[in-house]
């Protein structure tokens, strides 16, 4: 049982219009309703870090986004970046098109380099983008980000039509068991869908509408 729902909130501005004022001003806003983690992009990392640096809130940065397509040797070091300026959670976003081909090993390798360039200063959460893949997919997917050493399966970025759904997270949840984060992104913008998501097996949620959807919690507990 959660104490808020802001504890389980990783706030998000990954719009590539945000400017420097925008990124201070979403810190600030975090700190303010003590969510899990801010994501933004890894150029934004050093100003999160210091903002947050006296809180508990972590700064967490995307990889390979949106698509996913990038080398391996990219995405590392993307990583290796974010980390090295204070991030400590990392969002890859998995090698779709690897996946669809059935390169499982180049998938693998992928994400399982990552881990290791990070290991053990930050988590990796593997972005899915479960919507363009089919159920037999996505339980593939899951397992072999499992199978890399990564501590979270994500439903999907939130670009274009990507939407986090109470059937992909109990999906995920069923394939990789308790012992490992599901993370639901894309399109939630209420208290009553981020709940349904953590009910269906969700421990991370993923929003541009955090300080909405306390203020909803608020509003129900008065």
């Amino acid at each position: 049982m959660i104490e808020s729902i802001a504890n389980v909130i990783d706030q998000t501005l990954l719009k590539p219009e945000a400017t420097q004022e925008e990124i201070k001003i979403f810190c600030h806003e975090a700190l303010k309703y003590d969510f899990a983690a801010v994501c933004i992009n890894p150029y934004w990392v050093p100003i999160a870090v210091e903002i947050l640096r006296k809180s508990g809130i972590k700064v967490s940065s995307v990889v390979g986004f949106p698509l996913g397509a990038t080398t391996t040797k990219a995405k590392v070091e993307e990583a290796t970046f974010c980390l090295a300026k204070g991030a400590r959670e990392i969002e890859m976003v998995m090698n779709i098109g690897a996946l669809k081909s059935g390169d499982l090993d180049g998938v693998l390798t992928d994400i399982g380099e990552v881990v290791d360039s990070v290991r053990p200063d930050a988590i990796v959460k593997v972005i899915l983008e479960t919507h363009l893949l089919t159920q037999e997919e996505m339980e593939r997917a899951a397992l072999i980000a499992r199978d890399g050493g990564a501590q979270f399966v994500k439903t999907s970025t939130g670009f274009g039509s990507s939407r986090a759904t109470v059937e992909d997270v109990a999906l995920l949840r069923s394939v990789v068991g308790e012992g490992m984060g599901v993370k639901a992104s894309g399109g939630i913008r209420t208290y009553a869908q981020a709940m349904s998501l953590l009910r269906a097996g969700a421990n991370r949620i993923g929003t541009s509408s955090g300080a909405k959807i306390v203020a909803e919690e608020a509003q129900i507990e008065e």
